[in-house]
């Protein structure tokens, strides 16, 4: 059953592998048994990261990329597939937030976000999605939210690229999975990052999402992995087109107390 979960032999890339959730991904796979390169644009955070693969007895590469550059994601891929011949797993963890209202968000605003979160995850699924469909085999694994299911007041560009997350998963894995490729989600709920920490400890609306979470804690980065894990390997191997809910019950709540 252990063999089930494990991704002995197998060569993961992790885009925004290097901070937060996406860091603790790219741990939690070497732990795994996987060969792991973890990208995002800071090369110190890089480095950093790659280091601590390779003190897990796993291989890796010091590679920096850009989910809003093309170039770079193409120069990723020849260099991972150069040094181990494939990519089995990608997990596109890159991402970003901005808080405003709504009303007077401006549009430059607007596009980044979606250019990073959305458009950045299908050009990802592409440049890797495309060597993968030519092996016949991958897993990709994209990072939704919440706000995918959910609105959270000022976020709206935010939730509109979390939402398009889960409808371009659904809609590579019907077109993929014949050919071998499987692509999922995980919708964390809320967990504590480097970026939010005072937001969730120190404000009426950190203290409102602790009361909509039914276990009655934010969640710890860790308690992802096992997911990434189970959608990575082949105890997924008949799992497409979904979105993997980790949120301590956050979405099933209605009053709770």
């Amino acid at each position: 059953m252990t063999n089930l979960f494990s991704l002995a032999g197998k060569t993961a890339v992790v885009l925004g592998g290097t901070s937060g959730i996406g860091r603790v991904l790219s741990l939690g796979l070497a732990d795994a048994g996987a060969e792991v390169i973890a990208s995002a644009r800071r090369a110190d955070r890089v480095k950093e990261t790659a280091t601590e693969i390779e003190r897990r007895g796993r291989k890796t590469l010091r590679a920096c990329s850009d989910v809003r550059d093309r170039a770079s994601l193409e120069s990723l891929l020849g260099a991972v597939v150069g040094e181990f011949g494939r990519v089995d797993i990608l997990i596109n963890c890159a991402g970003m937030i901005k808080r405003a209202p709504t009303l007077t968000l401006p549009e430059e605003d607007w596009s980044e976000i979606l250019d990073t979160n959305l458009t950045g995850t299908l050009r990802a699924c592409q440049i890797f999605g495309r060597s993968m469909l030519e092996r016949g085999y991958g897993r990709i694994i994209n990072i939704a939210s919440l706000n995918s299911f959910v609105a959270l007041s000022e976020v709206a560009a935010y939730a509109a690229s979390k939402a398009g997350v889960v409808s371009l998963t659904r809609s590579l894995a019907v077109e993929w999975s014949k050919r071998g490729v499987t692509v999922n989600a995980i919708a964390p709920g809320v967990f504590h990052t480097e970026m939010n920490a005072n937001l969730l400890d120190n404000t009426p609306r950190g203290r409102e999402l602790l009361l909509r979470t039914p276990m009655g804690r934010f969640g710890r980065n860790e308690e992802l992995v096992g997911a990434a894990v189970y959608l990575a390997s082949d105890a997924a191997s008949f799992v497409t087109g979904e979105t993997l809910v980790v949120d301590g019950g956050f979405l099933a709540s209605g009053v709770n107390q």
